[in-house]
């Protein structure tokens, strides 16, 4: 009878634990925490600028809190546009086997765990310092206000922009909290590389955009013109790279970073250009860019801690 319940019993605890590692699995996907290499680098950029020009004792703790930040934050943001957006995905194929319309969470409980990131980032910023803390309310408004956005504005691919360009400046001010020009510089790089790269994603629902009445640049302007303007935005991004490295003075490990990145970019245009399939897209989308992002932002802060 012992050895009965016991083996009851520790099977009942494998099934518990494989049912959480799968729901911690899901939750990962529905945040789409790979998704963070586009953020994450510039928020260390950030960090690492903040903490060079305060000039104070190493603090790994704040480090640790930029990290915090940067996951409540995102978390928060893409819990949320998973609930504001489960209708739309119901209809999309494209996403049809999302976390929300498969049934692997229901709707309100995404809600709340929107509401549980939200309140973690504030009571992480409060821990940091005043500005950051006062701050948070105007950053949490344009992460989740993104969400809404394609239903009445074709910019907000530059929303989107905007929203991950925070990374750089608000990390700045974990460290340093004084209005500066690079960490801004870093964050309209951000925007020009973001909103040019999903524009590109967004080709992939043009189709749907249009008969369903969610706005983009696609849907509005046409797939031919969505790629020309996303040229030209991250050509920008690339001269931005250009302005900040000459005008404070960054040194070979800086350019080298910036170079490859142009090169990276270059070539997710280039195969999009050959090949205009779903594959494509989303093989440029996701890894031309976050090896991009993560070899520049490495660089960076190789270049400012080593000179």
């Amino acid at each position: 009878m012992f050895e009965q319940r016991s083996w009851f019993h520790s099977n009942e605890l494998f099934l518990h634990r494989n049912f959480m590692n799968v729901k911690i699995k899901e939750y990962f996907s529905l945040i789409k925490i790979s998704h963070t290499v586009f953020s994450l680098p510039f928020a260390f950029i950030g960090a690492v600028l903040g903490y060079n020009d305060a000039i104070q004792p190493l603090n790994w703790q704040l480090f640790l809190m930029v990290l915090l930040c940067m996951f409540f934050a995102r978390s928060a943001a893409m819990a949320f546009n998973r609930y504001t957006d489960a209708h739309f995905d119901a209809l999309n194929p494209r996403t049809q086997q999302r976390e929300i319309p498969r049934g692997v969470f229901k709707r309100n409980l995404v809600l709340i765990l929107t509401i549980i990131n939200t309140i973690l980032f504030v009571v992480s910023t409060y821990a940091i310092n005043t500005t950051v803390f006062f701050l948070s309310p105007v950053a949490l408004l344009v992460i989740l206000g993104y969400s809404y956005s394609k239903r009445f504005t074709y910019l907000s691919h530059i929303w989107l922009g905007v929203a991950l360009a925070l990374s750089p400046v608000g990390a700045y001010l974990v460290f340093n909290p004084v209005f500066s020009w690079q960490p801004v510089l870093f964050g309209l790089v951000v925007i020009f590389w973001v909103s040019g790269f999903d524009i590109i994603y967004a080709t992939q629902d043009t189709d749907f955009d249009k008969n369903i009445g969610l706005y983009s640049i696609p849907a509005k302007f046409g797939i031919k013109y969505a790629f020309t303007l996303s040229k030209i935005l991250h050509s920008v991004a690339v001269l931005i790279m250009v302005i900040i490295g000459f005008f404070f003075r960054y040194s070979y490990f800086y350019w080298l970073g910036a170079i490859l990145f142009s090169i990276l970019i270059a070539a997710e245009h280039f195969a999009i250009h050959r090949n205009k399939t779903t594959k494509t897209i989303n093989l440029a989308f996701a890894t031309y860019n976050s090896i991009a992002g993560l070899l520049f932002g490495l660089f960076v802060i190789l270049d400012r801690i080593c000179f």
